[in-house]
């Protein structure tokens, strides 16, 4: 394991447990005492973690760890999720792609689709966006159109947010936004914890014809800090096998359709 897959996994446990121990991290992650000492030490040097006598606490950024540091954890089935939100998308259409590791995956999805990419006349689908990672996936990986909204950059997001881009969104009209959230529930709504990403997020909705939501199974019925949307302006959710018939059943009864991939 490298460095950094040793510091995704150390953000891991923190999150979880909100303390962890060298010794315990050492045996967790079958490396050494020392070299737990070593990350522990760089972690909190880059403010991501507190140092304690013995171990480490989170802080509270560790809440909204920053996407360079997130794990692959529920990697297939984002995969999965990315997939079938791509493919409610046609060509043609202008798609609101918000960011997050699962909206990556939809990106990447959209950009290997032949049909997307293979007009000689021009681009197949516009996408517009406020995240940078995504509209870089899309430029080198594909011959979209790609429209960035403005704004300052939030590093644990590498979303643009704040007034410039809601200029820019508040002009033009989507298809179909495709949002991936920290939570959603059928009575609350779709929320984000950065109440500057739930803005642009919330923008995208007002000029979208449709919203879809994209949520592993792990966020559904949970709570953020700022909503998104409420709940009758989503009209399709998408989520993993993984989500119980218990979790996904207050969805069907408020009339979102529910997508398991």
């Amino acid at each position: 394991m490298d460095r950094y897959a040793r510091w995704n996994a150390l953000l891991e446990l923190l999150t979880e447990s909100g303390r962890v121990s060298v010794e315990d991290a050492a045996q967790r992650l079958n490396v050494s005492q020392a070299t737990i000492r070593r990350d522990f030490d760089q972690l909190g040097q880059q403010q991501m973690i507190t140092r304690t006598r013995g171990g480490a606490v989170a802080n509270g950024v560790s809440y909204d760890l920053p996407l360079r540091y997130k794990t692959a954890k529920h990697s297939a089935e984002k995969q999965r999720i990315g997939a079938a939100a791509a493919a409610l998308v046609e060509p043609g259409m202008v798609v609101g792609l918000n960011g997050g590791t699962t909206t990556t995956e939809v990106a990447r999805a959209l950009a290997v689709r032949p049909d997307l990419n293979s007009s000689a006349d021009g681009a197949q689908l516009t996408i517009v966006t406020n995240a940078l990672n995504i509209a870089n996936e899309l430029l080198v990986r594909s011959r979209m159109k790609v429209v960035v909204a403005g704004g300052v950059v939030r590093p644990q997001s590498f979303e643009l947010v704040g007034p410039l881009g809601g200029a820019l969104l508040r002009e033009v009209t989507l298809d179909v936004a495709l949002l991936g959230v920290n939570a959603i529930d059928a009575t609350l709504g779709a929320a984000a914890h950065h109440e500057g990403e739930a803005a642009m997020n919330a923008l995208m909705v007002a000029r979208a014809r449709r919203v879809v939501i994209i949520a592993d199974s792990s966020k559904l019925g949970g709570h953020a800090f700022a909503r998104i949307c409420p709940i009758d302006r989503v009209e399709t959710l998408v989520t993993d096998s993984g989500a119980t018939p218990e979790a996904i059943a207050p969805f069907r009864a408020v009339g979102v359709r529910v997508v398991t991939a």
